[in-house]
C-alpha cells in the first residue's frame, strides 16, 4: 500500500549529491513531493529531508541504495506519524482587494496567519502549518487575487532519537 514517507539523509556538504539522489528516485519512478536541505545539528553535517509517495518494500530498498552513495552518512525513512513536521507559504496580496471590511483580521485570526510586509500595493502574509492548512488559506485569499504564493518544503524532525549516533 502506497503512503507518505518522509526521508532524512545525512552527508557530507558534497557538489552533486543531490543530482545524484534524484536520479536515484527517478530510476525508481518515484517524484518528490517534497525537498528541503540544511545544516544538521552536527557540525559539518547536513540534511536531506525529503517526502515520496511509495510503499514500505521499495521505500527499505530506497534507503539502502541511497546509503551506498559514499557521502551519505546515514539514510532513515519515517512515516507522518513518527515525525512532526511543518511548511511554511508565503502570500503576497493586493492590498486594495484585501482592504474590504474586516478580512485582514479574520485572516489572521481564524488562519493563525501573520502579516509580515505591508506596502502601498500588496501586503506578505506568512502561514506555518502542514500542507492542507497552507492550501486552504490559499483557496481562502484566491477570490482575493493571489499576486504571488510559495511553500516549502517540509521541514521535520522525527520523534525516535538517536538516528545519528555512531556517525
Amino acid at each position: 500500500m502506497e503512503q507518505a514517507y518522509t526521508l532524512s539523509i545525512f552527508s557530507e556538504n558534497s557538489v552533486g549529491l543531490l543530482n545524484r539522489i534524484t536520479s536515484i528516485l527517478t530510476r525508481r519512478h518515484l517524484n518528490i513531493d517534497s525537498i528541503n536541505s540544511s545544516e544538521s545539528e552536527s557540525s559539518g553535517i547536513y540534511r536531506f529531508t525529503i517526502v515520496v509517495r511509495t510503499t514500505e518494500a521499495q521505500v527499505k530498498k530506497l534507503v539502502l541504495q541511497l546509503e551506498k552513495q559514499v557521502e551519505v552518512m546515514k539514510a532513515v525513512y519515517h512515516t507522518d506519524s513518527d515525525t512532526v513536521f511543518q511548511e511554511i507559504a508565503l502570500y503576497k496580496i493586493s492590498t486594495r482587494s484585501i482592504s474590504e471590511g474586516n478580512l485582514v483580521e479574520k485572516l489572521i485570526r481564524d488562519n493563525n496567519a501573520r502579516i509580515l510586509s505591508v506596502e502601498s500595493d500588496f501586503m506578505i502574509i506568512e502561514k506555518t502549518g502542514h500542507k492542507e492548512e497552507t492550501q486552504e488559506l490559499l483557496d481562502f485569499l484566491s477570490p482575493y487575487g493571489v499576486l504571488e504564493f510559495v511553500r516549502s518544503g517540509r521541514v521535520s524532525v522525527t520523534k525516535p532519537m538517536g538516528e545519528l549516533e555512531g556517525i
